[in-house]
């Protein structure tokens, strides 16, 4: 049995963290969801970004677009939501046999709004409203200014991939805005049935402590960080209120283990893999 379906028996949704078109239209992404388990997809500007300036398969629809004035963050977006749309399609499938539990894909907002609540809100409602799909996440940074757009996106029945998350506290101050917004559709009568994902960011902190530790805890911090986030976690779905709203018909949000390439060259490339195969949770993986 592969390593990728041990890790789906386990519990734990894998996810591809890259998307390019040369991914959807050589078939590579149909073939990873059918012999490696793949259940999902995740991008962000900088997968974008390296995707377009490494292949020449995005330099006809570029040239498209700039012919009809299109130009900057409005090409961008056209191009990824073209991209994220084929993607959806191809993970519909899962999406429907899991009643939404998995086959998503997501797509984050500018991150020149990080620290702009009205204008992430309004950004996330166009996107989605735009990709038209029910298994496409919105992902907004989960800022002080993020939180509150995250509530509003959740009442307003946008699914959403909070992302940019580094600490359990982070990561619990994001639970309760996607909680806010999942109460206040039960209150108002609305279907709390909202899909989203928390991402937890793993590598980042051995990449920044790597040359300021001694050699026993080299790659160890990520980890420690992960595990005491996961403990909140689980802590929050047998919690009373949790409870309360899936008895309702809500679904919870589950955790997201991000950046979990390693960066350390002395590492295992599955360091992180091994030490987060947890029941409950989502990993990226490059």
């Amino acid at each position: 049995m592969k390593a990728t379906q041990l890790l789906h028996n386990l519990g734990q949704s894998i996810w591809l963290d890259n998307i390019t078109r040369d991914l959807l239209e050589s078939g590579t992404l149909s073939r990873y969801i059918q012999e490696f388990s793949v259940t999902g997809l995740t991008s962000n500007p900088t997968i974008f970004d390296h995707a377009i300036k490494n292949s020449t398969a995005y330099d006809a629809a570029i040239r498209e677009n700039l012919n009809k004035g299109k130009s900057g963050e409005a090409l961008f977006f056209g191009l990824a939501l073209e991209d994220l749309s084929r993607a959806a399609a191809l993970f519909r499938p899962i999406y429907d046999q899991t009643d939404g539990v998995d086959g998503w894909v997501s797509l984050e907002v500018s991150p020149l709004l990080a620290y702009d609540t009205a204008s992430t809100l309004a950004a996330a409602r166009d996107l989605h409203e735009r990709a038209g799909q029910p298994n496409l996440f919105i992902k907004i940074p989960g800022t002080k200014e993020g939180l509150p757009a995250i509530e509003e996106a959740i009442f307003a029945g946008v699914p959403i991939n909070v992302t940019l998350l580094f600490s359990r506290e982070q990561y619990v101050a994001a639970a309760e805005a996607f909680l806010r917004g999942i109460e206040r559709r039960i209150e108002a009568g609305l279907n709390p049935n909202v899909g989203s994902v928390a991402s937890l960011f793993i590598s980042r902190w051995d990449a920044a402590v790597m040359d300021k530790v001694p050699d026993s805890l080299r790659d160890q911090l990520g980890i420690s960080i992960a595990r005491r986030t996961y403990k909140a976690y689980r802590r929050l779905l047998d919690s009373p209120q949790w409870q309360r709203v899936v008895n309702a018909g809500a679904r919870p949000q589950r955790l997201l283990w991000a950046s979990t390439g390693t960066k350390d060259p002395k590492a295992s490339d599955v360091l992180y893999i091994k030490a987060l195969a947890a029941p409950f949770t989502v990993n990226t993986m490059p």
